[in-house]
């Protein structure tokens, strides 16, 4: 049933912001070295390849969100289509597993940072701490102040990315383009693998589609000018990280400042620090919304304790749950800081629980989008895709299965916890049922039907 609650203030504008930010985030920092290192010039097929794949998946985001505006996202729709524990199952996949992504951001930010200011690299750990805390100050204000920080956060973006690849074109060269496929397509493969994580976002307006002022019209719009300004965004700093870079591209753990660098030497170096600043604090914005908004879905439906529910509804500011993922964030945070800060450990936490969210999310919109609809056949073939993206992933599922499993231990023990009572309930109605002439059978028939009442 769709959502009663009034709708929220969020317009085409800040909307649109909040989508950009979403996905046109940390990938920017890192990814167009790492595929160019990976499958050299045809890292541009791979981009290409990934744009194509998300355009189904958007579109089905957009058609769920729009009709089915709550605050639950994902996890509200495979409630209706799949049941509680499956929906339980990808609630958690998003609060704990995607919640892992956020070491990443910060420790990407201070590496940026440290290596534009010429510090130490021991102070990349304060600096990732410092990182997250704007963030989570902004959105305890709620949403709508956030969404127009997000605003200006992502007109600067897009600003800087602009003038970067402006200054980048007169500086390729074609040779750099030849071999085209050094590493094969095995190469190509890797780099879309890699592009999964720049392309993951499009689920985030799910979670907060109630706090738009109409649903309906608004987040195809900001869906659609989403798609294409990351998407242009993308191929073109990928064209450009060949085109000037060449085998250079993936050197270096911050391989966007070797691009600034060779386009604008010092005042390059610069612009890139800011980019780092924009993206990690954009893209952490922008999740902590929908992060918060998910965590008292969750606590409504006592998927989380109930004391967490307080602000699920629209224009409700959930500050006990955003304050229970700060503690999940920093724990997270504080383990990568304890191994070395390696991340590559949590991008693989993340990317499972987030294949794990889009097969199961676009198999229930198949479920539950009006049949033969334009959403409809994009979630057709986004199932599809989402579950080839299943077998891809292979051994990084175990995170996302052991969390599964929590899903339904918690159900396990739902049922078992309330049957007793439901029983001692039966009994005690069955002298009462006899006293009155009742037949015994009425008394065993509610016995019998009492973990189904209780279930998930």
């Amino acid at each position: 049933m769709t959502s009663t609650h009034p709708h929220g203030s969020l317009g085409i504008v800040q909307g649109t912001a909040l989508y950009i930010a979403s996905v046109l985030g940390t990938g920017l920092l890192v990814l167009p070295g790492l595929a160019a290192d990976v499958a050299g010039p045809a890292s541009i097929v791979a981009v290409v390849a990934v744009i194509v794949l998300s355009v189904p998946l958007a579109g089905t985001f957009a058609a769920l969100a729009a009709r089915y505006p709550d605050p639950g996202g994902v996890a509200s729709y495979v409630r209706r289509a799949l049941g509680p524990t499956a929906a339980r199952a990808t609630g958690y996949w998003f609060f704990f597993g995607v919640g892992a992504g956020f070491p990443v951001l910060a420790i990407l930010g201070g590496e940026y940072l440290t290596a534009i200011l010429h510090l130490d690299r021991s102070a990349v750990a304060l600096l990732a701490i410092v990182i997250v805390l704007p963030p989570f100050a902004i959105n305890l204000l709620g949403v709508r102040v956030a969404g127009w920080v997000q605003f200006v956060l992502t007109g600067l973006l897009v600003a800087i990315v602009v003038l970067l690849v402006s200054a980048a074109f007169p500086a390729t060269e074609a040779s750099r383009f030849e071999p085209f496929l050094p590493h094969g397509w095995a190469g190509v493969g890797t780099a879309i693998s890699l592009f999964v994580w720049a392309f993951a976002g499009w689920e985030v307006g799910t979670h907060i589609s109630g706090e738009f002022r109409d649903p309906r019209r608004i987040i195809p719009i900001a869906t659609a000018i989403a798609l294409v300004v990351t998407g242009l965004a993308y191929l073109l700093l990928q064209i450009v990280t060949v085109g000037v870079l060449g085998d250079r591209a993936g050197e270096g753990a911050v391989p966007l400042l070797a691009l600034a660098d060779a386009v604008a030497p010092g005042v390059g170096r610069t612009a890139v620090g800011v980019v780092a600043a924009i993206v990690v604090l954009g893209v952490l914005n922008s999740y902590l919304a929908a992060f918060g908004k998910l965590g008292a879905s969750l606590a409504a439906n006592r998927d989380l304790p109930r004391v967490l529910a307080p602000g699920a509804e629209a224009g409700g500011i959930p500050r006990r749950a955003l304050l229970l993922f700060f503690v999940i964030a920093m724990s997270y945070l504080a383990i990568a800081l304890a191994t070395g800060g390696q991340v590559q450990t949590f991008i693989l936490i993340h990317t499972s629980n987030m294949v794990s969210i889009y097969a199961v999310g676009m198999i229930a919109a198949t479920l539950i989008l009006p049949r033969f609809t334009a959403g409809w056949f994009m979630a057709a073939v986004a199932a599809v895709l989402s579950v080839g993206l299943l077998f891809l992933a292979g051994a990084n599922l175990l995170p996302a299965a052991a969390l599964a499993l929590a899903a339904i231990v918690v159900t396990v023990w739902r049922r078992l916890r309330r049957t007793p009572r439901a029983d001692g309930e039966a009994r005690h109605a069955a002298p009462e049922a006899q006293g009155a002439g009742a037949d015994a059978a009425v008394v065993a028939s509610a016995v019998s039907e009492a973990p189904g009442r209780t279930s998930g």
